[in-house]
């Protein structure tokens, strides 16, 4: 699949086959959201790869919008590290930018992924942060579930020329 196509017919997809992502494909997605451009080269990111069913099952009971975990094979926990800025909350953007890497990966792999927020809900952010272990320096920004489609949602056109602008509003 070229760029184009990726980007132009990625959707979220929340229903997942019980066939497992294989270990060397979650690799390949974590290496595209790496690649990932952030502020400074600062690459302030931190990745945690679940796979592990009481985890997985366990965040839906806190969090509402999550419930596609429960057939997930895998998920992805898309942090920032505080200790690695260079340039104060840029980490949201970097992150973001990680995350947007990594969908469009899954997407061009031929699984299906949706993206979750956690930031700046203080409450998920707490919760995912107890769950995991996660340090004070790191913040969760998103999770993204993980699995072969098992639903597919049809492309939209988005493109709106009335939300362009040129050289002034």
């Amino acid at each position: 699949m070229d760029a184009m196509e990726t980007i132009l017919s990625r959707r979220s997809i929340r229903r997942y086959t019980p066939q497992r992502v294989p270990e060397g494909v979650v690799q390949q997605l974590l290496e595209a959201a790496m690649s990932a451009p952030s502020a400074g080269n600062e690459q302030p990111w931190q990745f945690i790869v679940i796979t592990d069913r009481k985890l997985l099952d366990e965040i839906p009971r806190f969090h509402p919008f999550s419930d596609m975990l429960k057939e997930a094979s895998v998920a992805i926990v898309v942090c920032g590290d505080q200790h690695r800025e260079k340039y104060r909350d840029h980490w949201v953007q970097d992150c973001s930018a990680a995350t947007q890497n990594l969908l469009l990966a899954a997407h061009a792999l031929g699984l299906g992924a949706v993206w979750v927020g956690l930031y700046p809900n203080e409450d998920r952010v707490a919760r995912i942060r107890r769950l995991l272990g996660l340090p004070g320096h790191v913040i969760p920004l998103c999770l993204v579930p993980l699995g072969y489609p098992a639903e597919e949602i049809p492309r939209e056109h988005r493109y709106d020329p009335a939300r362009v602008h040129h050289d002034r509003w």
